[in-house]
């Protein structure tokens, strides 16, 4: 199983074959900001597979911001080169889960606390949550994740 940095590298050959400037353009640029990110500390490091992850969500929603600020100011064509770019970033994310599919996993976690006996309130937000996180990990909004945690230990 290679790492999603090393899938970027290897698409760059792809999309270059491919003559696909777009593509091409958008994972150089995406890239060279991971390549920042792990330059930018006092000692370099190597971003895992999470922390890009993170930094590709990032990066689209940045895209998909653009692209909103264009279509306000009239720009289509500009808005559309944006969107683009966002889809090319969002075709290396985890597919996004579904509120059920993470109400499942809240429900799992919450079973499997009191099962070792944690006695469960609105108090114990953080120990659900972590759990939860972990599982979830940028595939779904951790507003909305919060906001059902709450909803299921407050009823």
């Amino acid at each position: 199983m290679s790492t999603l940095k090393e899938r970027l590298h290897t698409d760059v050959v792809r999309h270059m074959k491919d003559h696909d400037k777009v593509a091409l353009t958008t994972v150089r640029n995406v890239l060279g900001e991971i390549e920042t990110r792990e330059k930018s500390g006092k000692t370099p490091v190597e971003l895992d597979d999470a922390q890009v992850t993170a930094l590709l969500q990032k990066e689209a929603a940045k895209r998909h911001d653009t692209a909103r600020i264009y279509t306000e100011a009239g720009e289509a064509d500009r808005a559309a080169a944006e969107i683009a770019e966002a889809e090319v970033i969002e075709a290396y994310l985890p597919k996004a889960l579904s509120p059920a599919e993470v109400e499942a996993i809240v429900d799992d976690v919450i079973a499997a606390l009191k099962a070792d006996g944690v006695e469960l309130s609105i108090r114990q937000l953080g120990a659900v949550m972590k759990p939860v996180t972990a599982k979830v990990a940028g595939r779904f909004d951790g507003k909305a994740v919060s906001e059902i945690v709450r909803g299921r230990l407050a009823g």
